[in-house]
């Protein structure tokens, strides 16, 4: 199950992304279904999952092309309601090397409140795994994650986009796993964003759990991901394979769709995360959000023709 946010993305693609007072001429430009609550569920859905989503769009075209795009990829959208007003959207400047800038107006992801988490509870029954963001309001996350626990469910919390103001700790302390990028895992520790090395992930796992979080998985984009488990005192980084990046839009939401479906399937976590990493890289080959998600397929090709250094305890 994914509670979390829809959005119609509007993407830019250009040479650089524009700085403060500048026009630039773009390359291309297309529409598509994305968020991060939505790109999970897609992407759980094209990788083999069994998925259903929570959430909330406008009662505008862009709300039934979300939820129709959704069915393609076999989510049910029992749980995803129309709401009075206009869906979210976010505008995303790609430049050709990747890279992104993004800012999103969350429209319906408003509307999404504590009581409607609350008024579809059944619905979590049932479910292994739920996957959460932070494109919709806190206190509607928390009580998401609530619920998910009352449900039996292994909670993970993508705290993405990274707050502005520090999370509650009955949140971080609410769910099973974090998977926090580079950036978000700075920010949310109270340290200047950045590019990390592993051993500096490890240290900010730390201070996470010290926060109340239990599993922090941090994505270090091209490097991988360090695992960071409280329980065993283990922090493990995982390498990713070596791919030419295009966008990096939905890689985050991949990861997190990826590791959903392994860790529902059974597979122990190193595992988990080893199929994430292959998901998230051969996303980032593709330009787009959801037309980025790759099939279960795919990534298991993509796992056979492209090896991966071995783990690297990082615990000493």
């Amino acid at each position: 199950m994914v509670v979390g946010s829809l959005n119609m993305d509007l993407v830019a693609i250009s040479p650089r992304i524009p700085v403060v007072g500048e026009t630039i001429i773009g390359d291309k430009y297309f529409s598509e279904p994305g968020g991060k609550g939505a790109n999970q569920a897609y992407g759980a859905g094209l990788l083999g999952g069994s998925v259903a989503m929570l959430g909330r769009v406008g009662d505008d075209e862009f709300g039934r092309e979300m939820k129709e795009n959704l069915k393609k990829a076999n989510c049910d959208t029992t749980g995803i309601r129309e709401v009075k007003g206009v869906s979210g959207v976010a505008l995303i400047f790609v430049a050709a090397d990747g890279a992104n800038s993004i800012i999103v107006v969350p429209g319906a992801n408003n509307d999404f409140t504590p009581g409607h988490v609350e008024e579809d509870a059944a619905l979590l029954k049932g479910s292994h795994v739920v996957l959460l963001q932070l494109e919709n309001p806190t206190p509607t996350v928390l009580a998401a994650a609530k619920a998910a626990r009352a449900a039996g469910a292994r909670v993970i919390l993508d705290p993405a986009p990274a707050p502005e103001k520090p999370l509650p700790e009955e949140l971080i302390r609410s769910v099973d796993i974090m998977t926090p990028n580079e950036t978000e895992a700075a920010i949310l520790a109270g340290l200047k964003p950045g590019t990390l090395e592993p051993a500096q992930a490890v240290q900010i796992g730390r201070k996470l759990q010290g926060m109340g979080a239990t599993t922090v998985i941090v994505k270090l984009g091209s490097q991988g991901c360090v695992i960071v488990n409280k329980d065993k005192g283990q922090a493990t980084l995982l390498a990713a394979p070596k791919v030419t990046a295009s966008d990096t839009t939905a890689a985050g939401d991949v990861f997190g769709a990826a590791l959903g479906v392994a860790l529902s399937e059974g597979l122990d976590l190193p595992a988990a995360c080893r199929f994430a990493n292959y998901a998230a890289s051969l996303s980032v080959t593709r330009i787009g959000a959801q037309a980025s998600v790759p099939t279960r397929k795919e990534v298991e090709e993509f796992a056979k023709s492209n090896s991966v250094a071995n783990p690297v305890d990082l615990a000493g």
